[in-house]
C-alpha cells in the first residue's frame, strides 16, 4: 500500500474512471431490451438482459478497481 504526505490532494483523475459510464449508459438504452424475444431458459429478453447488466457494472467496477489501485 502506497503512502502520500498529508499536504498532497488525492489523486482520482484516471481515465480508467469513464468505464464506469458503460454501466449507467447501457440499461437505459431501451431499443437493446425492447422485444419479447430471444428467450433463454424461458425468460424474455428483458429479464435475463438485466441479469447481464448487471454482470456488466460488476466486470467494470473490478476492472476500474483493479486499473486505478
Amino acid at each position: 500500500m502506497t503512502t502520500r504526505d498529508p499536504g498532497q490532494p488525492r489523486s482520482d483523475r484516471s481515465p480508467w474512471n469513464w468505464l464506469l459510464i458503460v454501466p449507467i449508459v447501457l440499461p437505459l438504452c431501451t431499443f437493446l431490451f425492447n422485444a419479447d424475444q430471444p428467450r433463454l431458459a424461458g425468460f424474455p429478453l428483458f429479464y435475463w438482459l438485466q441479469i447481464a447488466f448487471i454482470a456488466v457494472g460488476v466486470a467494470a467496477t473490478t476492472i476500474v478497481y483493479r486499473m486505478t489501485k
